[in-house]
């Protein structure tokens, strides 16, 4: 794997793990409250989805294994271009059901002990 490809996955795991501490004892009506963790967590899901869109250029193969890649890069361009039409409620569900699925395999393609 390319030094650059590993680059692009290791900041996608980074983006995640903020994103589970920033969230983590937190519900949605606490996220809906906070606009810091809001913009800390928005911030976090852009940086995630430029890095799987830089990485699509780079490898097909890698970026292929990655559950929804095309899904998450427009989500972060809703974020980036639409950001005041975003929905807390899509934005919280992210969190809740994506993420998990989305740090397990990077977890995996970087050879993390443990990820699936």
């Amino acid at each position: 794997m390319q030094l650059e490809v590993k680059k692009y996955l290791f900041d996608v795991r980074q983006a995640c793990a903020r994103v589970a501490d920033f969230t983590a004892g937190r519900n949605f009506s606490d996220y809906t409250r906070d606009e810091m963790l809001k913009a800390a967590v928005e911030r976090q899901f852009e940086i995630i989805g430029e890095a799987l869109n830089q990485l699509a250029k780079l490898d097909a193969g890698v970026i292929g294994r990655i559950t929804d890649h095309r899904r998450i890069i427009a989500f972060r361009n809703i974020l980036v271009h639409a950001y005041a039409q975003i929905d807390d409620r899509v934005v919280w569900g992210v969190v809740e059901t994506k993420l998990p699925r989305l740090t397990a395999e990077v977890g995996a393609l970087l050879g993390d002990r443990g990820s699936n």
